[in-house]
């Protein structure tokens, strides 16, 4: 642990902007548009659950990226020698107390603003709000943290892409179906590829903090397969689609993702 951050103050409001990553938050906003659009394709479109789900969607991402700065920190992955950009917790900006609460309080406001959706979607719903928010955590935390097991990537596919999609549809359309599932595998594609190259950059400080990514477990050459195809199935998948269904346009906007 970086005795560094051994602080008690909970940092500006500038900060607690940096902290969130606003740069991350696409990978959330893009599935819930994909599905959004899509239900509005299918003439089922619901405003105000689909903006109900994207503050949900945001909300769970900078939770999670809460969750993640303070347990990396408890961990000792984010170290003063680490690559990109500065997390607050390890770099004395926010105390990990303070870090702690605030991802708490994320997602307890995710929590509040999802019964809405709950109230709409029902137990589908309820089930990927729980799952969403506890993996958030699981990601880094816990006794068996999913991104220092190499499992990560599984996670990110999943959740930032079918069941953000598909939740988001099934809210509105109160119903599901196989295309926009596998349409939803597009942004979940993007995603793992993003967080595929965030673990080449820490491949060296995560091998050493025990942080066993598929970078670190595989090599680099693995990671960057990865990369390459990911990017190309997350092309290939819309195509496809619009391929089998023509009359559904919406499908290309995964291409936009």
């Amino acid at each position: 642990m970086n005795q560094k951050a051994a602080t008690t103050h909970g940092g500006g409001w500038r900060t607690w902007v940096e902290a969130a990553r606003p740069k991350t938050l696409w990978a959330s906003v893009a599935p819930v548009l994909m599905g959004t659009a899509l239900a509005a394709g299918d003439g089922k479109l619901h405003w105000l659950s689909a903006v109900v789900a994207f503050w949900c969607a945001v909300l769970i991402q900078i939770g999670t990226n809460f969750a993640n700065d303070y347990f990396d920190y408890v961990h000792g992955a984010d170290t003063t020698d680490r690559i990109g950009p500065t997390r607050a917790t390890q770099a004395g900006l926010i105390s990990p107390a303070a870090m702690k609460r605030a991802y708490i309080l994320v997602f307890a406001l995710v929590f509040l603003c999802g019964l809405y959706l709950v109230w709409r979607g029902g137990w589908p719903i309820l089930l990927i709000g729980v799952l969403s928010i506890l993996f958030g955590i699981l990601y880094t935390g816990g006794p068996f943290p999913l991104g220092y097991l190499g499992l990560g990537d599984v996670f990110v596919l999943i959740f930032f892409g079918p069941v953000a999609v598909g939740g988001t549809y099934y809210v509105q359309a109160q119903t599901i179906n196989s295309t926009v599932l596998i349409a939803g595998l597009a942004p979940g594609l993007l995603s793992t590829a993003l967080l595929t190259v965030n673990n080449l950059r820490d491949v060296e400080t995560d091998r050493r903090a025990g942080k066993r990514t598929l970078a670190v477990r595989f090599g680099q050459g693995f990671a960057r397969m990865e990369y390459l195809l990911c990017v190309v199935l997350a092309c290939a998948i819309p195509l496809w689609l619009y391929w089998q269904h023509p009359e559904r346009p919406a499908i290309l906007l995964a291409l936009l993702a």
